[in-house]
């Protein structure tokens, strides 16, 4: 699936393609067929669908490309650039156990490298003949300059046993048919590079420039994974995080720019450059994710947020005929809520009816003294015709100012009449979202407390 670390890395490739008026190319490399599965796929497409990733060629498919890659290899076995390995399974881990044992680096001793003559019915796979002498120099754009001596690179399978090809094999084919400049991903990849370079050589094609991403590790300094959040990019969608503040976030995770926390996609496209990434690992810290989503949310033109909003009202089961537009709800609740999960919820008073007020609050609120306020404000509300904020709050000055209250000694009753609750947006945009029959419902219930408690005193 689409996680973090993938995301990150199609993020940087995507600006620094937008900022030199460059191709973003999204292929999917699925030769790996229990992994590459139609719903991964998806999850995909789908996540970079959502975040606004979009390329400008492909998606390719190299589980579509097999012919070339075999074509290629049957050319290599024929110039001596490959050969068929018949090692087993268990020659190969006595191999690997042997070489352990000694302390030496695990690699494949090159047994089939020169035999002539195999058994024909023998199952084989296809390696590379990696040079034997020399280095290979990696001109990495993070990471400076990186050798590796080729007496260290083992030959590398290209074709496995079943005629399906290797992942380092495809890529490097792909990046010669496809004209790619640039790479940017992991550094979990960089040991892969000198082999890769090796193979673009064999194919006489010049090597794309490289850039090695340092690793996301979790607020412990760990791994990143399950536990540190979300695994597939879609459940931060669900959770209601803005895809731009999720670009915003992780283009910050080993790159900035100066001081600044906030940028809009147009920004990061400016001022991104792939020399500026930091070589050090960066740590996944989800409440800096949340106030980065928060600053985005405040941001959004309220059209553009209500628009986002909609399916997560329409997911906490809320009528959305018979309560506020949720561009209104978007507005007025934008400064509260981190994600727009939140953000519905905050707002279910605003569709939904309450059984019963927060008995801590109505305790503390609805004493016998506001008694005669809330009559006079409910019958204010009744009578208002025009059922607007500065309504609403002109109207609540002038009862508070008729009984010689202030405003907040009414505000914060009608508030816990009208939500059921002490906390809310501002009390007049919270009268105007609740809406007018529903609120004067809510403040007869709220006057029979106080009543009932006047009673009982």
């Amino acid at each position: 699936m689409l996680h973090l670390g993938s995301v990150r890395t199609a993020l940087f490739s995507w600006l620094y393609a937008r900022r030199h008026q460059g191709r973003f190319v999204l292929r999917i490399e699925d030769t790996d067929r229990e992994r590459s599965t139609p719903e991964n796929v998806e999850a995909i497409l789908d996540g970079m669908s959502w975040l606004g990733l979009d390329a400008d060629e492909g998606p390719f498919y190299q589980s579509e490309r097999f012919e070339r890659y075999l074509s290629v290899a049957d050319d290599w076995l024929e110039s001596g650039k490959a050969y068929r390995c018949t090692c087993t399974r268990e020659r190969l881990d006595e191999l690997r156990e042997s070489q352990m044992r000694e302390g030496v680096k695990t690699r494949y001793d090159g047994r089939c490298r020169d035999l002539l003559n195999q058994p024909g019915d023998l199952p084989f796979v296809i390696r590379f003949r990696n040079p034997d002498d020399g280095a290979v120099t990696v001109e990495d754009s993070v990471r400076g300059t990186v050798t590796f001596e080729n007496n260290e690179l083992d030959d590398l399978i290209i074709i496995r046993s079943d005629g399906s090809p290797t992942y380092n094999f495809c890529v490097v084919i792909d990046d010669f048919d496809m004209d790619i400049s640039h790479v940017i991903r992991g550094d979990d990849h960089l040991n892969n590079t000198p082999r890769q370079m090796n193979m673009l050589d064999a194919l006489k094609a010049e090597a794309p420039c490289y850039a090695h991403l340092p690793m996301i590790l979790g607020s412990d300094g760990a791994k990143l994974s399950k536990r540190h959040g979300a695994v597939d990019i879609r459940d931060y969608r669900a959770q209601g995080y803005l895809p731009g503040a999720m670009l915003n976030y992780l283009v910050r995770l080993g790159w900035s720019h100066g001081d600044q926390e906030v940028f809009s996609n147009e920004e990061m496209i400016e001022y991104f450059d792939i020399a500026d990434v930091n070589q050090s690992a960066s740590a996944f810290n989800p409440e800096k994710l949340a106030w980065i989503n928060q600053q985005h949310i405040i941001s959004t033109p309220t059209e553009t947020l209500g628009a986002m909003l909609q399916p997560f009202l329409a997911e906490a089961g809320y009528d959305q005929s018979n309560g506020p537009a949720a561009s209104a709800v978007a507005d007025v609740f934008r400064e509260r809520a981190t994600t727009l999960v939140e953000m519905a919820q905050s707002a279910r008073y605003c569709y939904a009816d309450f059984d019963e007020i927060d008995a801590k609050a109505a305790k503390k609120n609805l004493r016998p003294v506001v008694l005669a306020p809330l009559l006079s404000v409910r019958d204010a509300f009744d009578a208002l015709e025009d059922w607007s904020p500065d309504a609403i709050a002109s109207t609540i000055e002038t009862v508070a100012e008729s009984h010689e209250i202030n405003m907040g000694k009414l505000g914060q009753p009608i508030r816990v009449a009208v939500t059921g609750g002490s906390v809310s947006p501002p009390i007049d945009q919270t009268v105007w979202l609740v809406g007018k029959a529903r609120v004067l419902q809510r403040l007869a219930v709220a006057i029979q407390y106080v009543e009932s408690r006047i009673a009982s005193a």
